[in-house]
């Protein structure tokens, strides 16, 4: 694996958001992101080695989840604290 294929990560993460904006409950968010990272794991990354394109693919969408999951947090983390000095 090449240092630029991390660049996946944030294409997953709008992958995903662009399925939420077209309808998908935003429960599915998580397992619709680990499934695109497999499918890129094994479709592109490793496609000679399915084994290693599985668990390189999860990868990927794991830490999509987690980087759209800890982007989330932030900002609502940002907009309370907005609120609260408002007040």
């Amino acid at each position: 694996m090449e240092v630029y294929q991390i660049a996946i990560v944030p294409l997953i993460v709008g992958i995903v958001e662009l399925f939420k904006s077209l309808g998908l409950p935003g429960k599915f968010s998580a397992l619709t992101a680990a499934l695109l990272g497999i499918l890129i794991g094994i479709f592109y990354v490793y496609p000679k080695d399915i084994p290693r394109g599985i668990i390189t693919g999860l990868s990927f969408g794991l830490a999509a989840s987690g980087l759209y999951s800890g982007t989330k947090n932030t900002v609502e983390g940002v907009r309370a604290m907005r609120t609260v000095r408002k007040k």
